[in-house]
């Protein structure tokens, strides 16, 4: 017989068997596993236990590529040992993970980690992502608008933290990104999805300005989520290339003229008449009127203080009471104390849009205030405009340089009662006579 003796599986060597030689009184098997030489001894050539028996049937397995044939003694150990750390992960979590899943999941992790280890990473996701409670996003929207709910309350004549108006508008926009993603949680968001609400028909058929009151709306929601939880801190969703404001075009502006000023003011019945004038001549915001305080137009002699909880901008500032602006309050000095409009908003702009239909004259947005930065703009410039108006000079000087002559302004500023005023109507408890 010739050896070392070849142990074939159709016709391909797999095995040897070696005879008993120098130092060696057993037959050996030789066979190659995982790259490696492996051997295993045997007292017998023939028969059962022997070299020869094992090696034909140790061919028939390496033919199949038996998984366990081909493991070494030390890898078949770590296999074992790893099936049995996965049989208890599953015990304690009853998530069943096979070794494959394990080790592929490891080695594509460890490639993105670049170098870092796994606790690491765990440990990294454990300080942002971790944290992050999961909340269905139209029950988190809810939750912003009824926790911002009590700041659009204040006290009589005072500015509320947050305009009830600007309020209700925020709680629209918000319910519609909410309900443009059913089922979502805050978590879910994606920058792809604000993407997809901002580009929506429902919100590109708005104009520029409105859609970026949608963004300010989304962002204000996005911050408050990272605080509450249902965002990790650093989600990066603010980036999103939607959120990015547009560049809207500057609202026209229009004036009244002195005739229709006047028209107005004659018109005007009780305090209205006051108010008409302030906003002309003062060019006081709406709001501003209607938490103004009658103290609030003596307390400074030859000036009218708008104070920081009245003010939009929250800073203090005094309008000079001109000549025509005089002549329309002094009959009204017998009022010290209380506002001058002491009813509901919605029935000032009721009652004013009566008076501007008995005075016949076109109602304007934001007309008298405008009126009065155009006008004083020719007299005064910038500067001292925005000083008076509560506005940057830089904004007087973009929305109001070039609307009125020298003319104009002149009339607008000399109007002045056509006599002594016999409309002056008491107070009373619920409001004004209109």
């Amino acid at each position: 017989m010739k050896w070392p003796k070849k142990v074939k599986h159709r016709n391909k060597v797999l095995a040897k068997v070696y005879r008993p030689c120098s130092g060696r009184d057993s037959y050996r098997v030789t066979w190659y596993a995982a790259g490696k030489r492996q051997m295993k001894s045997f007292p017998t050539y023939a028969g059962a236990g022997g070299a020869r028996e094992y090696a034909e049937a140790l061919v028939k397995e390496l033919a199949k590529q038996s998984q366990a044939i081909m493991l070494t003694p030390g890898q078949a150990s770590d296999a074992l040992a790893s099936i049995e750390r996965l049989n208890t992960f599953h015990e304690s979590t009853g998530k069943r993970v096979s070794l494959l899943a394990a080790v592929s999941e490891y080695c594509v992790a460890a490639i993105k980690l670049h170098g870092r280890t796994m606790t690491e990473a765990v440990e990294g996701f454990a300080k942002t992502m971790g944290t992050v409670k999961r909340q269905e996003l139209a029950v988190a929207v809810e939750e912003f608008t009824t926790a911002n709910e009590s700041r659009t309350h204040a006290s009589n004549g005072q500015r509320a933290q947050l305009s009830p108006k600007y309020h209700y508008n925020r709680a629209i926009q918000l319910r519609r990104f909410a309900g443009s993603f059913s089922g979502y949680a805050v978590c879910d968001l994606g920058k792809h999805d604000l993407d997809t609400f901002m580009s929506a028909k429902a919100v590109a058929e708005f104009s520029a300005k409105s859609r970026n009151h949608h963004r300010a709306a989304v962002r204000q929601f996005l911050e408050w989520a990272a605080r509450k939880d249902y965002l990790p801190v650093g989600h990066r969703l603010l980036e999103a290339d939607a959120l990015r404001r547009e560049h809207a075009n500057t609202t026209e502006v229009h004036c009244y003229t002195a005739n229709e000023f006047r028209a107005l003011l004659e018109r005007a019945d009780g305090s209205m008449q006051a108010i008409i004038a302030l906003g002309g001549l003062a060019g006081l915001r709406t709001q501003e009127l209607l938490r103004l305080d009658w103290a609030d137009v003596w307390r400074v002699k030859g000036h009218v203080e708008i104070t920081a909880g009245k003010a939009k901008t929250r800073q203090r500032r005094l309008v000079e009471i001109r000549p025509a602006l005089a002549a329309w309050l002094q009959p009204f000095r017998q009022f010290k104390t209380g506002l001058l409009w002491t009813n509901t908003e919605s029935v000032f702009v009721k009652t004013s849009r009566d008076l501007w239909a008995a005075a016949e004259v076109i109602r304007k947005a934001n007309g008298l205030r405008h009126s009065f930065c155009s006008y004083a703009y020719v007299l005064h410039g910038e500067i001292g405009t925005a000083q008076q108006a509560g506005n940057s000079p830089s904004m007087i000087h973009g929305h109001y340089k070039g609307l009125a002559t020298k003319k104009e302004a002149e009339a607008w500023f000399a109007v002045k009662p056509a006599k002594s005023a016999t409309n002056i109507m008491p107070l009373t408890q619920k409001g004004v006579a209109a």
